[in-house]
């Protein structure tokens, strides 16, 4: 066989061909167990998922207190069934950004960004469960191999190009971008086993698509506040490992349409239990410097529940951190307004007084910053509070 007949086979071997979208509410296949490393080099790579999940454990950004890995692990087992998720271990990291993870150990790790912008029970448990269909498809494993493959093809690629003197780069190429497709696909094909979980779970299978719709909104709403067109991507790229937001939200809405328009959101189950943990998460996004995306987040939280004393209060802090002379006076304003909603941090007296010392007025500010050193004789930035009085 000629090499450029064994590049392509290869690339042929690279390509998942992800089920059918007519396919995706049908039963879920039947469950096996994990499946346990043989090799040395997988062995070697479970050593690694390990050691990998050892520092998960270990790490300060874990959030330990009051059961929300728990919580997201009860979600997990209600969206893919007690059988399969019972050898999960589920660790929540607090991390602003959108993610979670699954690892061929049987070890998911969850960002805080991610359960800041769920809005329900249903969403959260549709990105759980395309990372847990990952798991179950083995997608790690098999990607393991196919670069092991692929790069085993490209280091004789190269040494033939050295012997016959001929340039290889397209071969090489093509190999590359056969690994980029694999990734696609993997990422497909766990999408559509994670949407035969939805439906049959109980959560409206709708939630799937709703999810990667959020993320677009998202995106524009980052771009703009940054002075940017928004981009909405129709086709992947070359480089990319995942099929575009807005061919998912599509695949997946088309899925649902399949399916009754029913099932439980779990919404007010899904507030009560992150509503602990709002304050920190709310924080932590603040300081990612997306003012356009951070905007979007508090009014999609307010748009379901309200504006409550908890979102004034973070967006007042959004947009003192931007700091424009208006900004400071809408900063101001929601302040107050989340005092008046019952927000009672001596914070928010703290950060009131510094907006308004940043727009000049002086004494409105000396109240507030008097306010916050009575609340907080000791806190740790007294004496600066202080001497900002003193001048």
């Amino acid at each position: 066989m000629r090499w450029s007949g064994i590049v392509s086979a290869c690339c042929a071997a690279l390509t998942l061909t992800p089920p059918s979208f007519a396919s995706a509410p049908s039963a879920l296949p039947p469950y096996t167990p994990a499946y346990e490393p043989t090799t040395v080099d997988e062995r070697g790579m479970w050593m690694e998922a390990d050691e990998r999940e050892r520092l998960l454990r270990d790490s300060p950004l874990r959030i330990r207190e009051g059961g929300l890995e728990r919580y997201v692990r009860e979600v997990l087992c209600r969206e893919v069934g007690d059988d399969r998720c019972k050898g999960v271990r589920v660790y929540v990291m607090e991390i602003p950004a959108f993610n979670a993870s699954m690892m061929a150990n049987g070890c998911m790790e969850v960002w805080s960004g991610l359960l800041l912008r769920a809005r329900s029970e249903a969403e959260l448990a549709a990105v759980l469960g395309h990372e847990f269909g990952h798991f179950e498809l083995r997608h790690t494993l098999m990607g393991f191999k196919a670069k092991r493959s692929a790069t085993d093809v490209m280091a004789w690629v190269d040494v033939l190009g050295g012997i016959t003197n001929r340039d290889m780069s397209s071969a090489n190429v093509s190999l590359v971008g056969s690994l980029y497709r694999f990734n696609r696909a993997q990422e497909t094909e766990a999408d559509l086993l994670g949407f035969k979980y939805m439906a049959a779970s109980g959560y409206p299978a709708k939630a799937a698509s709703e999810v990667w719709q959020q993320r677009m909104a998202e995106d524009d709403a980052t771009a703009l506040g940054r002075g940017l067109k928004p981009r909405r991507n129709y086709t992947s790229g070359f480089f990319d490992t995942h099929p575009t937001d807005l061919k998912r939200a599509e695949y997946l809405a088309k899925a649902a349409a399949a399916l009754p328009a029913d099932g439980d959101a779990r919404v007010e189950q899904y507030r009560a239990a992150i509503a602990p943990y709002l304050s920190r998460m709310l924080a932590a996004q603040i300081k990612m410097n997306d003012f356009g995306g951070t905007d979007f987040i508090l009014n999609s939280l307010a748009s379901s529940g309200g504006w409550s004393g908890e979102l004034l209060f973070a967006r007042a802090e959004l947009y003192r951190t931007r700091g424009n002379p208006r900004d400071l006076q809408m900063a101001s304003l929601w302040y107050r307004d989340a005092k008046a909603a019952g927000y009672v941090a001596p914070e928010l007296d703290r950060n009131l007084g510094l907006a308004l010392l940043r727009n000049g007025q002086t004494e409105d500010a000396r109240k507030s910053l008097g306010a916050y050193l009575v609340a907080r004789p000791e806190a740790p930035d007294a004496k600066m509070i202080q001497a900002l009085l003193a001048k």
